[in-house]
């Protein structure tokens, strides 16, 4: 492979290296909204289906 001189190195604006992505290390907002209604709805669900077993345990 030939060395590069300087003259065929690019210059200006095609020299400067692309801006990386900015990429966000945390999960957005609606995720955690939505698995706090799924925990609250399942914790719901589970206290409806307990009342209905100690009801039917009574009669």
């Amino acid at each position: 492979m030939p060395d590069r001189t300087p003259a065929d190195l690019p210059v200006g604006p095609a020299a400067a290296p692309a801006p990386s992505r900015y990429v966000e290390n945390k999960p957005p907002r609606g995720l955690y909204v939505r698995v706090f209604i799924y925990v609250v709805a399942t914790h719901v669900l589970l206290a409806f289906m307990s009342l209905l077993v100690i009801i039917a345990k009574s009669r």
